[in-house]
């Protein structure tokens, strides 16, 4: 499993980055993302990106609700990661 890069709050949501945003070509928040996502966290979101010539799509980052503070919201974003990329 990849590691977090970067944790950043911002004014809803803790985003806990995995991959930089620069190394994809397109980006997306996906609908199916959404049910292993709130199963770790409600509320939460997962984008997903892409490489020019290559159909797989990695996460790139996990938003977490920020009432559920730093420490957790890494914890699940890892935990969202697992579940989607196993």
């Amino acid at each position: 499993m990849v590691g977090v890069n970067k944790v950043e709050p911002e004014d809803e949501y803790i985003h806990v980055r995995f991959r930089d945003p620069d190394e994809f070509d397109e980006i997306r928040t996906p609908d199916w993302a959404e049910d292993p996502a709130h199963s770790v966290s409600e509320g939460s979101e997962v984008r997903m990106g892409q490489t020019e010539g290559n159909d797989d799509w990695k996460v790139g980052s996990v938003l977490i609700q920020k009432n559920v503070g730093e420490d957790k919201a890494e914890e699940q974003a890892k935990e969202i990661v697992e579940k989607i990329e196993s």
